[in-house]
């Protein structure tokens, strides 16, 4: 690994990435909002960003210096990975400049029938020297993530496929096992909403942590309070 990566993953280690993202159905999908969302995230103490969409990556870089994790959602009516899915989408990222990329790598078939095996290979192939983080959602995933030469590996997709659906989170049992059998960082994200979590997913081993919707996605978060005020009743 060169110095550079050597550098953005020392910035990112035993801290906290706030993930930055609106989808185009939610109120605050707009890049200037992100803008500020990223920039109170690094006023708060992040250690870096995860953002989705070229628009909004570009707008962040502008106003916070912290590493990018950068995606791209796409969705194909071919296939149900839609976080960083081709090509197209890693190319985009890697002009945008993002100092990682992350990419769905579960088990399923990507766009047009490609497996992650062919679709990283190719990647690693174009871009040696890009950090790129495998969101994964099971141990088999995971392993297979890491023996294809991945820098980085999430637990992003746990509970979010039809195989792992009912998975309590954060995923602790995976993050202990990653941390444990992979030799590479662990990036703990998905499920974290306290402090208390966070904790918990470094105790079990996690290199650094993803948190989203419990800081950014208030419509989430109100979302959850009413539903506690609704088991009132």
């Amino acid at each position: 690994m060169n110095r550079c990566n050597e550098e953005i993953l020392k910035k990112i280690k035993g801290g906290l990435i706030v993930s930055c993202q609106a989808l185009s159905t939610e109120p605050l999908c707009d890049p200037y909002i992100m803008t500020k969302m990223a920039y109170a995230a690094k006023l708060g103490g992040a250690v870096g960003i995860r953002a989705n969409t070229i628009i909004d990556i570009a707008a962040i870089k502008k106003t916070v210096d912290l590493p990018i994790i950068g995606i791209i959602k796409s969705v194909y009516d071919d296939s149900d990975v839609y976080i960083t899915p081709t090509m197209k989408e890693v190319d985009e990222l890697v002009n945008a400049g993002c100092e990682i990329i992350a990419t769905d790598a579960t088990k399923r078939i990507r766009p047009n029938g490609e497996t992650l095996e062919d679709f990283f290979v190719n990647v690693r192939k174009k871009y040696p020297n890009q950090l790129f983080m495998a969101d994964t959602s099971c141990f088999e995933e995971g392993k297979t993530a890491a023996e294809l030469g991945f820098d980085l590996i999430g637990t992003t997709m746990a509970g979010y496929t039809p195989y792992t659906k009912g998975r309590v989170l954060p995923d602790l049992e995976l993050i202990k096992k990653y941390s444990s059998e992979l030799d590479k960082p662990i990036i703990a994200e998905g499920g974290i909403w306290t402090p208390d979590d966070l904790k918990n997913v470094y105790k079990n081993g996690a290199f650094s942590a993803v948190c989203g919707t419990a800081i950014t996605r208030p419509m989430d978060i109100t979302k959850r309070f009413v539903k506690a005020l609704e088991e009132l009743i």
